[in-house]
């Protein structure tokens, strides 16, 4: 298998922007906020190329106290953006989502990064960074659509194991509708990036093998933990 990377210049990266046009067109048509979109599209781009860069730099840095400090500052911005959907409790919450990502994705992720695949060094950049922003990603939403689900059956006055269930329920349909369609539907990132710069796809498979396992486990874990912690705050913002 050819192992060569198709290098990509910034002018053929641009054609990706041709569709992207049209969909801004027709959301344009539809009166969509379009600001909206292009803001978002915006902060993509930017975000991606700076990260380029920033990950090219702590990637030669090949220091663990820095990979620490990446992974709180991943932690900290997976807990703020999880909360977005009960923003007027994102304060009172965000102590409780961040005990619980950290728990159910850090364990998770060092479970897989030392046991797993035993990575040496420790912080090997280019594993451990990866991974954490898969799962600390997936939790983060997990911990998000049960926030949003568990306040709205709460209010509805639903009792607290209902509305707990509800909640625990919604919060794994992305995770479990992924599993069922992974190497059906879809390829996954790592497994279609691994196959792309040229690794055989039965290693890629087992990569993803285990990442699936991680982002199911991180996305269960931290979602139970953040349920459990916030129960009595939770009762108490919606009294029946």
């Amino acid at each position: 298998m050819d192992d060569a990377v198709i290098n990509l210049p910034l002018s053929q990266l641009a054609l990706a922007l041709l569709p992207v046009a049209i969909t801004l067109g027709i959301l344009l048509k539809w009166s969509y906020d379009l600001g909206h979109a292009l803001h978002a599209l915006a902060r993509m781009l930017a975000q991606l190329l700076l990260i380029g860069y920033v990950l090219a730099w702590i990637f030669e840095a090949g220091n663990g106290v820095l990979i620490l400090l990446v992974l709180a500052i991943m932690l900290l911005a997976s807990s703020w953006i999880a909360l977005g959907t009960v923003p007027e409790q994102r304060r009172a919450l965000l102590s409780a989502c961040l005990v619980a990502i950290t728990i159910g994705g850090g364990l998770t992720l060092a479970l897989i990064t030392q046991a797993v695949l035993q990575i040496e060094p420790w912080y090997l950049p280019n594993y451990m960074i990866p991974l954490a922003g898969m799962a600390f990603a997936n939790a983060m939403t997990a911990v998000s659509l049960a926030a949003e689900r568990l306040y709205a059956e709460l209010a509805h006055g639903a009792q607290w194991p209902v509305a707990r269930l509800a909640a625990y329920q919604a919060a794994m349909i992305p995770v479990i509708n992924s599993l069922f369609a992974v190497g059906l539907v879809s390829l996954p990132g790592m497994m279609t990036g691994q196959i792309l710069s040229g690794i055989s796809p039965l290693i890629a498979a087992r990569y993803q093998i285990v990442v699936m396992c991680m982002i199911f486990a991180a996305s269960g874990i931290s979602t139970a933990l953040f349920l459990a912690m916030i129960r009595r705050q939770a009762d108490g913002a919606n009294p029946r």
